[in-house]
Formats: structure tokens, C-alpha cells, sequence
């Protein structure tokens, strides 16, 4: 599974680190920082998580995309 980030388009929610904090965290300043290379697949035991993080946000900053 690979995830596309739109960090223009991220408000800053934090839906998607409370859903796969080991992929996403929101610095001090509301920023989000992605944890992994979004050029490689999300690690196998962190697809499920990805996922939740997909559907919670609610601006659609983020996207699964199959290659």
C-alpha cells in the first residue's frame, strides 16, 4: 500500500497521528510530519493503521493509491 500526502492541503487535525502515530505526528507548530517515505510501500504491519488515517481525515489530505 502506498499513501499520498498532500502537506499543502493538511490543517492539522491530528486525526491521522491518532490513528497511526507510528506514520504521522503534528510538530509543536500543528505541522504534519510523515514518518515514512511515502516513495516506499507503508509497512506491512502498519497498513491497517494507514488506512484508518485515510478515512479519518477530513479534508482528504491524505490518499491510498495503488502502483
Amino acid at each position: 500500500m502506498k499513501l499520498s500526502v498532500d502537506l499543502a492541503r493538511c490543517e492539522g487535525h491530528g486525526l491521522c497521528e491518532e490513528a497511526a502515530p507510528e506514520l504521522f505526528r503534528l510538530d509543536d507548530q500543528g505541522d504534519l510530519d510523515v514518518l515514512f517515505d511515502t516513495a516506499a510501500d507503508v509497512p506491512a504491519e502498519q497498513e491497517s493503521a494507514a488506512a484508518s488515517a485515510v478515512r479519518v481525515c477530513p479534508i482528504g489530505a491524505l490518499r491510498s493509491r495503488s502502483e
